[in-house]
């Protein structure tokens, strides 16, 4: 898949998952834990969209660093608030409000928080990978 279409891919589930959390009282989706009390709330997945992508919130503590990881899919954030340190490679990016990061497989990658944390709007393509983070996670009630 090209990185074009990746790319059109975010913008149009950016502006769904934004659009449908702006017009429901009660948040869509179901939120997920991790150990380090990160949370994934997985909007969009298999269940509405199918396998072809899956788009997320997830609101990373203050403080925090994730362990270095990969994903079997092409992970992207936009952030909402906060800031992220992205870590790619051993690359650091500081992502600010209105910046986005991505990282592709077999891309190693950490997730670095300051004082203020990190909220975000998580894409997966394929979306496969949404459902896997989150079946390591502990889901909410």
């Amino acid at each position: 898949m090209s990185l074009k279409r990746v790319a059109g891919a975010l913008v149009v589930a950016m502006g769904c998952a934004l659009a449908t959390a702006v017009a429901q009282e009660k948040p869509q989706g179901v939120t997920y834990t991790s150990p380090g009390g990160t949370t994934l709330r997985l909007m969009i997945d298999e269940t509405n969209l199918g396998s072809e992508a899956s788009v997320g919130e997830m609101i990373f503590p203050p403080n925090t660093a994730s362990a270095e990881h990969a994903h079997g899919a092409i992970e992207m954030f936009y952030v909402i608030s906060g800031e992220l340190e992205h870590v790619v490679n051993g690359k650091s990016q500081l992502l600010k409000p209105g910046m986005s990061g991505y990282v592709k497989p077999p891309d190693k990658v950490r997730h670095k928080t300051g004082p203020a944390g990190a909220k975000v709007v998580v894409i997966w393509v394929p979306g496969d990978e949404g459902r896997r983070v989150a079946s390591q996670w502990s889901r909410e009630p």
